[in-house]
């Protein structure tokens, strides 16, 4: 298969993006989007987004499983049954959480406002909102705005909306790969939004700054195949990642196929889905990458691998329990080899290990062996100084491994969200 995985131009490899390069537009066939200000925001920063597939597509999806949801997730929660849609619409600046009654039915009235500008049924709208909590969405500025964003459909208007689902992002969040499968070309872009308030838990059926994604390909795929795919891309990447800890009301994640490429159908256990599955992971893991990357406050890109436990699912428990352990987080920050952080991260994950197997590497580098400290101090402390760190713990209980990626925990974190609403 030839594959080719393009990013944003600006794409950092580090943390720091020093670049904002003209980027070229990504096209995906029949599909159309755009990003707007609309003055949901405060300061003029685009803030309304449309996506619009130019006829029926089938739709998997997977959202928060936060107890308090937002409107928009609600209502996409019930639409996503039937698998199928053509549009989505997207604000930023508002979260439309914890807004009662009022909001599902302003998260409602955008759908059916779009759908008339459309002409397509109501059921096939999504919508999602990020930003802040609690307030009602000013609706005279979102019927405007969206009338105008209509209007302004563009098949190269999917970088746009990009930088319209931005809140506290640095930069927008888009990769593409175009691929053959069976003799076909098909497209596969996403863009994703997401720097603070990233602890993402996704799930197909919920138990009851925000992580936003959207995925279009032109593949031509079962419903049943697609959903697969979709969790097992995001079971690796969106929900590896974590800046701080806390799951939003609103993380959701939406994938649209169209067909266009006329492709014979991709299932569930061929090869062509075996490709399809490649491709869908390059897209999710580079976005989920690049959430981490622009991190809050973030001066450390931080990939902890747990090998060594007894399910890969306590790896995950116990990278996780690492990942957002402020101790060690702020340590990271302040370039301190504070490995008996670690150690006692480990210890309170609520698993059972034994701390004299425990093996504490930073970039290949063992600082903690058996249990115990090797005074490493000095090139250590020369390793954690690098803007991207990886941290290996070998527990010696099994073949259980996990990754996850996170950031360090600045001052500047602090700053963000001590004045977010003002």
């Amino acid at each position: 298969m030839k594959k080719r995985v393009s990013f944003t131009p600006g794409y950092p490899h580090s943390l720091r993006l020093v670049e904002r390069t003209q980027v070229k537009p990504i096209i995906v066939p029949g599909f159309k989007a755009v990003g707007i200000y609309a003055g949901i925001k405060k300061r003029k920063k685009k803030d309304l987004a449309l996506i619009f597939s130019e006829i029926e597509a089938k739709v998997a999806g997977l959202f928060t499983t936060n107890q308090v949801k937002a409107a928009p997730v609600i209502l996409d929660i019930e639409r996503i049954k039937s698998g199928r849609g053509q549009a989505i619409v997207i604000n930023s600046g508002n979260a439309n959480a914890c807004s009662g009654k009022k909001g599902f039915t302003d998260a409602l009235e955008m759908t059916r406002i779009t759908a008339r500008g459309l002409g397509i049924p109501a059921e096939m709208v999504y919508v999602a909102s990020t930003g802040v909590i609690g307030k009602h969405l000013p609706m005279d500025k979102v019927r405007k705005g969206i009338a105008k964003a209509i209007s302004l459909l563009s098949k190269a208007g999917l970088n746009d909306a990009a930088e319209a689902i931005m809140t506290t992002d640095t930069f927008p969040k888009i990769a593409s790969s175009r691929s053959k499968i069976g003799g076909r070309v098909i497209t596969v872009a996403g863009i994703a939004k997401g720097a603070g308030m990233i602890y993402p838990k996704l799930s197909p059926n919920p138990l009851s700054a925000t992580m936003l994604s959207f995925i279009l390909t032109d593949a031509k795929i079962e419903g049943m195949a697609l959903r697969t795919a979709l969790k097992k891309s995001v079971e690796n990447s969106f929900n590896s990642i974590t800046i701080d800890g806390d799951t939003s009301t609103n993380d959701s994640v939406l994938c649209f196929a169209n067909g266009l490429a006329s492709n014979r159908e991709i299932r569930s256990g061929s090869r062509e889905f075996s490709k399809f599955q490649e491709i869908l992971d390059s897209i999710t893991s580079c976005l989920a990458r690049m959430i981490v990357l622009d991190g809050e406050g973030a001066t450390k890109f931080i990939e902890l691998a747990v090998k060594g436990a007894s399910t890969d699912n306590d790896a995950k428990r116990v990278a996780f329990r690492i990942a957002n352990s402020n101790l060690v987080k702020t340590a990271l920050n302040g370039e301190d080899p504070n490995w008996g952080r670690i150690m006692a991260a480990i210890g309170s994950s609520g698993l059972s290990i034994n701390p004299e197997k425990v093996n504490i590497y930073f970039d290949g580098l063992m600082v903690v062996g058996k249990g115990l400290g090797l005074r490493k101090e000095k090139e250590a402390k020369r390793i954690l100084k690098k803007k991207e760190i990886r941290i290996t713990i070998q527990l010696g209980i099994g073949k259980g491994k996990a990754k996850v990626l996170t950031t360090d925990l600045s001052s500047e974190y602090v700053k963000i969200n001590a004045t977010y609403r003002t």
